[in-house]
């Protein structure tokens, strides 16, 4: 055994692929002090900045003072106190659905919701480019696992017609964590319910950030057009956890067949109460959500102007292909040593020669900071060494 671990760390040292873990020493941010340097950060999904908000702060104390620190059980023994059924009501009214239902992360929100409504016999057609957990999900149901060309509704619907009768859940990501596109949720959505399928999206990286109020890709379609919503609380809404939403028969059925919401301590109730804050600033606060847009544009306008390559995405994620882990790994150690930090994505986490700076934005950033960022990529980016 320590053989193999030993041959499979060399083997990810070998590709460039190896990773590591920074210390961080600051709160989430637009600037971090990571293994005791100071950098301006394009890293994380704090997308809307509320990840260190004072409000959400003071609303995780308060909510200490009345709960304590620990849930100290399940859901379905003692765990689920008044703070997590209302967190889960006010998801569902955010959401346009009947009910929610809270799981501790998001993989285990995905990977709970797919065992649990899928099996032998079964097909589940995902996405391609779907987060790992929802692959996972599929893998672990014991069903059918089929993976459709990314974003192409056509390729779906050849698979969906060789179906025929076989229950079938499709599942996408609504915006791709990696790639930062958006999913075709409204073609996926009309598709599915011609072939009599479920639809399952996954909505990560976009709750909170698109759509009116920050209702994200789904925003405008009913819960019969998407039955099985999921959301994670730990980007966007700045705290921690994830949920489910669809109808009163979807939740109560998961609470008896999702096996990772069943056998799991329940978030702090104290993490319910600053999640709730802070969907309520989420909701209320748009200029979070304008100033993202004007972060985007503002960079895609000057990353055109250099001629960097980026991926084409709407979202705050921007995707900087450099195609080897040599030169990802060359461009994140030159972008550090100018004070940024931006982490490089390499296979296995994308497709093998697509390596990629993922850059991300925040509500925190200003113009300034773009600004800096691209005059560090244009300089980084002409000493990149040659594939």
């Amino acid at each position: 055994m320590r053989r193999r671990l030993a041959e499979a760390l060399q083997a990810r040292r070998r590709d460039g692929a190896l990773r590591r873990r920074p210390v961080v020493d600051t709160p989430s941010g637009r600037e971090l002090v990571i293994d005791g340097r100071r950098l301006l950060a394009f890293a994380s999904n704090d997308y809307l900045g509320l990840a260190n908000d004072p409000r959400v702060a003071d609303a995780f104390r308060q909510g200490i003072d009345r709960w304590g620190s620990g849930s100290a059980a399940a859901h379905l023994i003692t765990g689920h106190t008044r703070a997590h059924q209302a967190l889960e009501e006010e998801l569902a009214e955010f959401t346009g659905r009947e009910a929610a239902l809270l799981f501790s992360t998001g993989y285990m929100a995905n990977l709970g919701t797919i065992q649990a409504l899928t099996g032998r016999g079964d097909l589940v057609l995902e996405d391609r480019l779907n987060h790992a957990s929802l692959l996972d999900g599929a893998l672990l149901s014991g069903a059918r696992l089929q993976r459709y060309a990314h974003a192409d509704t056509q390729d779906l619907a050849r698979r969906l017609q060789r179906a025929g009768d076989r229950p079938a859940l499709v599942v996408s990501d609504g915006v791709f964590s990696m790639d930062g596109d958006i999913a075709p949720v409204a073609e996926l959505a009309a598709m599915t319910r011609q072939h009599d399928a479920w639809l399952m999206i996954d909505d990560a990286h976009g709750l909170g950030v698109l759509g009116p109020e920050g209702r994200g890709t789904t925003a405008g379609l009913t819960e019969a057009e998407v039955p099985v919503l999921v959301g994670t609380l730990g980007k966007a809404f700045g705290t921690a956890g994830a949920f489910v939403a669809g109808s009163r028969e979807l939740v109560e059925y998961l609470v008896n067949f999702a096996r990772s919401a069943i056998y799991t301590t329940a978030m702090p109730a104290a993490l319910a109460e600053a999640t709730r804050k802070a969907l309520e600033l989420a909701r209320s606060e748009d200029w979070r959500r304008e100033r993202l847009n004007e972060l985007t544009r503002q960079f895609r306008h000057g990353a055109a102007e250099l001629g960097l390559p980026l991926l084409p995405s709407t979202s705050p994620i921007q995707p900087l292909v450099t195609g080897s882990n040599t030169r990802a790994v060359a461009l994140q150690l030159a972008l550090r040593a100018g004070g940024i930090h931006v982490v490089a994505v390499r296979p296995p986490t994308v497709p093998e020669g697509s390596a990629r700076l993922r850059i991300t934005f925040s509500a925190a950033h200003e113009p300034a900071d773009v600004e800096r960022l691209l005059e560090a990529l244009d300089r980084a980016w002409s000493g990149l060494p040659e594939d």
